[in-house]
């Protein structure tokens, strides 16, 4: 009781220094306070952006993409075979539209083409992936790039001139002039993917990516979801009836845009959009999800042993994709802000330790005293560590107290972070058909997918805790250095000492 009795009145008498040690300890706290708030909230941000596309890590997607080679070398991909070839070719728009076998010249057409850039594969192969090891599920998937031509079949049908060739249509995009389609010929296209609606939780879609509406309900047959950008962009609306090729759907619900990948403006249920584009039993990606995320590279390296000329995104591939404000914050706070973080901490326990051996030094007098009055060396070790340990304590709760204030301030200013991922779309540039999105033949879409997303600063009780810890441990580090120095004394030299 004596000990606590003279710590507290040790505590009291000297303030300056109680308050000083205080104050010091607690400006280091409250950066650590704020930067690891701040750290968090960058990477709840950064989740928030890639979660609805990588889930909780564990997923990827197996395709087969193509890799086409220099028109001028001639011939087809060299990693596929001459059949392989030509369902490329099939899947890729097929033959020119042959603007005779339309009709009559002024005679109005409509007519479909789907079309798509990854070689289709038999869905089976989502079965023979599902037994690799480590994989927990998977879900197929079909995509492709509907286009709606539709318009007059042109008076110059048949002819070779003005860049067309006979019986076929136009090369290229714009007048018939300029070598494109004729003005009386229209090209609507929209992308449009098939999910596995019996894996609501895995798919080119997930029900927790809807954001009005629902997601499938039963067997999905007749039902679409739509990306919120494309039913903004047409509005539409939960309820409505959209067509995809002859085939009309129910829009049941809208899914929020994710960043990365490929997002379709349409989804709608697997084997419907198999018949519509006479793949059958066919599909072009696979969504795996991993038995944890400690496996995922292994799995991937296994899926790709397994599986031919297959190419597998991981989460990790797609969050290095990404670029903007949001990335370069992340990166600012993982290193300046955590070498800010250290500096304060280590001069807030620097300065500790200085103001309690200036302490030590004035109070020389006082503990030679207690030393001749029979206190051993590790009693005033003790005694000085004590007071520090005390005043590590005052400046930690003081610390976290100015951290949350800080975590709060951060949080109410609303700073609104991008995060920008630039992909391609889906549109085909296969020779045979008039290109997507109205481009030239052989051209993808490049779309920059962008998310904002306003930044906040969360404080665990684990931070906190470890805060508070910190500032004790440099009490207790700034108290040893000065107990050192104070059990060094020697009682009559420092009775010798005036205070």
């Amino acid at each position: 009781m004596f000990y606590l009795r003279y710590l507290g009145a040790e505590l009291r008498r000297r303030k300056g220094r109680t308050v000083l040690t205080a104050a010091c300890l607690a400006v280091g706290i409250a950066l650590v306070v704020a930067v690891t708030s701040l750290s968090a909230g960058l990477d709840d941000a950064q989740g928030e952006v890639l979660d609805p596309l990588t889930g909780v890590g564990t997923e990827m997607t197996v395709t087969r993409p193509i890799s086409l080679p220099d028109p001028s070398d001639g011939g087809g991909p060299p990693q596929l075979s001459k059949k392989e070839q030509k369902q490329l070719q099939r899947e890729g728009g097929g033959p020119p539209v042959a603007l005779d076998d339309l009709g009559k010249a002024g005679s109005k057409f409509d007519t479909y083409q789907y079309r798509s850039t990854d070689l289709s594969f038999p869905a089976a192969k989502a079965n023979q992936i599902a037994s690799v090891d480590g994989v927990e599920s998977t879900a197929a998937g079909l995509t492709v790039d509907v286009t709606h031509i539709s318009g007059k079949v042109p008076e110059s049908s048949g002819s070779d001139d003005s860049g067309t060739s006979p019986g076929g249509m136009p090369a290229g995009g714009g007048d018939a002039a300029a070598g494109g389609p004729p003005n009386s010929i229209d090209f609507d296209a929209l992308t449009v993917s098939g999910v596995d609606v019996s894996n609501p939780d895995l798919g080119l879609v997930t029900s927790d990516q809807i954001v009005k509406g629902s997601y499938f309900s039963g067997d999905g047959k007749g039902q679409a979801v739509l990306s919120e950008a494309y039913a903004n962009e047409n509005e539409i609306g939960v309820g409505d009836t959209i067509s995809v090729g002859e085939k009309k759907l129910e829009v049941v619900g809208i899914s929020g845009g994710a960043v990365g990948g490929e997002s379709s403006d349409v989804y709608m249920e697997l084997g419907a959009l198999q018949k519509a584009a006479d793949l059958e039993g066919r599909v072009n990606s696979v969504q795996v999800q991993a038995a944890s995320a400690d496996q995922v590279d292994a799995v991937a390296d296994r899926i790709e042993s397994s599986f031919a000329n297959s190419s597998v995104t991981t989460a990790s591939d797609v969050a290095d994709q990404v670029s903007g404000s949001l990335v370069d914050a992340k990166n600012l706070s993982g290193k300046l802000g955590t070498a800010l973080a250290i500096v304060a901490l280590l001069g807030a326990f620097g300065i500790a330790a200085l103001v309690t051996l200036s302490s030590v030094n004035k109070r020389t007098r006082e503990l030679g005293t207690l030393k001749a009055l029979g206190w051993k060396r590790w009693l005033v070790v003790r005694q000085i560590a004590g007071e520090s340990v005390v005043q590590g304590l005052l400046g930690g709760i003081a610390g976290v107290v100015l951290g949350l204030v800080a975590a709060a301030a951060i949080g109410a200013a609303g700073i609104s972070l991008d995060a920008t991922l630039a992909t391609a779309s889906q549109a085909g540039g296969f020779p045979g058909g008039p290109p997507s999105g109205g481009g030239p033949p052989g051209t993808e879409q490049a779309a920059d997918v962008v998310n904002t997303v306003t930044l906040g600063a969360p404080v665990s009780l684990g931070v906190i805790a470890a805060a508070v810890g910190l500032a004790v441990v440099g009490g207790l580090l700034a108290g040893a250095v000065g107990g050192m120095r104070a059990a060094r004394l020697r009682p009559a030299e420092a009775l010798r000492s005036v205070e």
